[in-house]
């Protein structure tokens, strides 16, 4: 996607790193007169994200002085614990475009989200269900669609759903450079499909699914949309009202937050029809020795004790994107993958999985390298202070389609710079002539 709005500059970005203990430490150094070329360049925000003090802050801060049980008796300190917990949800809501702070699910990370939403659709089918679940029947017949590309979160809960009632899963296949088309997905989606689950971008060729085009194809036959948002929440403006999605799940850690805390969003029916996967204190209204009854959503899927102060250190890390602006992040974040796809598109022997025009993806790029294995390319890299992912992302089917096991990924977010990118460029040509690589330019 091309972003419309002004760019964060590079001396803004300078700023943001010195907001960043990490980052700060590593221009401190490089200030110093340390060698810059050993200084690592951290191109592995696809993975987890560094995070700015204003989040380490804010959980420490809560942890020192505020730290209480939520929702569980009428002390001034529960209140207040209470209220920062909840306050954190609103401006989760606000930031993904939710209409109201109940469609905010808190769940482990974005794995566990998404198997809130399969564990709940087989409870449903179990005969557990609760006023409107007749909306998740599933049995022999019907069809779960995903595709190819999907990460192994999005996919193998859906394995063990269509295992478990009967259903039959389809995907859409990957074309050869890992994308796919609205017009594949017209193909595969039947009247028989019940749920439609996609990425939002792609965690290996960041590739971006056209959402709003393809909710409209599973309104059309009355399936359900899960949309797996890990890979597009934290780097372009999202509003999932807009787009439609009736349920999309995203994790923390990737957007400058906290480890340990992910997101569900659902709209108000669906979470209402929903049955908790999960089961246990805080999430009931009444319990007797033979029955339970349980709370309305959020609660109803949040039992047990909650990661308080991870919940409250994602509301920072929103609280510090939405200061920036999102607008302003993907439109610097582009210019960041221009220059990568550019500088690899100029390296014989390299091929780019995904998309090579910049406009249908975000964020990261993937590549192969002729007669070279990821691991022995990433552990040159990592020799040069290059820290990437390499393997198969949590993604091997894909990676099967593209005629391999693994690749390596380098992933910028709004603190990266272009000599980070310049540097990841050089070590590939470094790595090529290292493992003596015969490449003509």
């Amino acid at each position: 996607m091309v972003p419309m709005h002004a760019s964060v500059s590079p001396v803004e970005v300078a700023g943001l790193r010195a907001a960043f203990p990490y980052f700060a430490a590593i221009d401190e150094r490089a200030a110093a007169g340390a060698a810059a070329a050993l200084a690592p360049a951290y191109l592995d925000s696809a993975a987890t994200s560094q995070r700015p003090l204003a989040v380490l802050d804010a959980e420490r801060e809560f942890l020192a002085h505020s730290n209480a049980a939520v929702h569980r008796g009428t002390s001034g300190a529960v209140g207040a614990a209470t209220g920062a917990f909840e306050g954190a949800r609103s401006l989760v809501a606000e930031f993904v475009g939710a209409a109201t702070p109940e469609q905010i699910v808190w769940a482990e990370n974005a794995t566990d989200a998404l198997n809130l939403v399969t564990l709940g659709i087989a409870e449903a089918n179990l005969g557990n269900g609760v006023a409107g679940s007749e909306r998740f029947a599933l049995g022999a017949g019907d069809e779960i669609l995903i595709t190819q590309a999907e990460h192994h979160a999005n996919l193998i809960p859906w394995q063990r759903l269509a295992t478990k009632t009967g259903a039959t899963l389809t995907y859409i296949p990957v074309r050869e450079d890992g994308t796919w088309t609205i017009d594949d997905a017209r193909a595969a989606i039947t009247e028989r499909t019940r749920f439609f689950a996609f990425a939002h971008v792609s965690n290996v060729t960041g590739f971006v699914a056209p959402v709003a085009e393809l909710v409209e194809l599973a309104r059309a036959v009355g399936a359900v949309t899960v949309l797996d948002a890990c890979q597009s929440v934290p780097h372009i403006p999202v509003n999932f009202a807009e787009l439609g999605v009736d349920f999309a799940a995203f994790s923390g850690h990737k957007m400058l937050g906290p480890n340990g805390i992910g997101v569900l969003y659902g709209t108000p029916e669906m979470l209402s029809a929903l049955p908790a996967a999960r089961t246990g204190g805080s999430a009931i209204t009444r319990v007797t020795m033979e029955t339970a009854e349980f709370m309305p959503p959020p609660l109803r899927f949040e039992a047990g004790t909650q990661p308080v102060s991870q919940v409250v250190g994602l509301g920072a890390a929103v609280g510090f994107l939405t200061k920036i602006g999102m607008d302003r992040i993907a439109a610097r974040e582009h210019e960041l993958v221009e220059r990568l796809v550019a500088g690899i598109e100029e390296l014989p022997g390299v091929r780019l999985l995904g998309p090579s025009d910049t406009s249908q993806r975000i964020a990261l790029t993937s590549v192969a390298v002729e007669g070279l294995h990821a691991h022995d390319l990433g552990q040159y890299l990592d020799e040069q202070g290059v820290l990437v992912r390499v393997g198969h992302h949590c993604a091997q089917p894909l990676h099967r389609a593209l005629g391999m096991a693994s690749s390596t990924r380098a992933s910028v977010h709004v603190t990266t710079t272009e000599d980070e990118v310049d540097r990841f460029l050089a070590a590939v040509r470094g790595a090529q002539q290292y493992f003596g690589m015969e490449v003509s330019a």
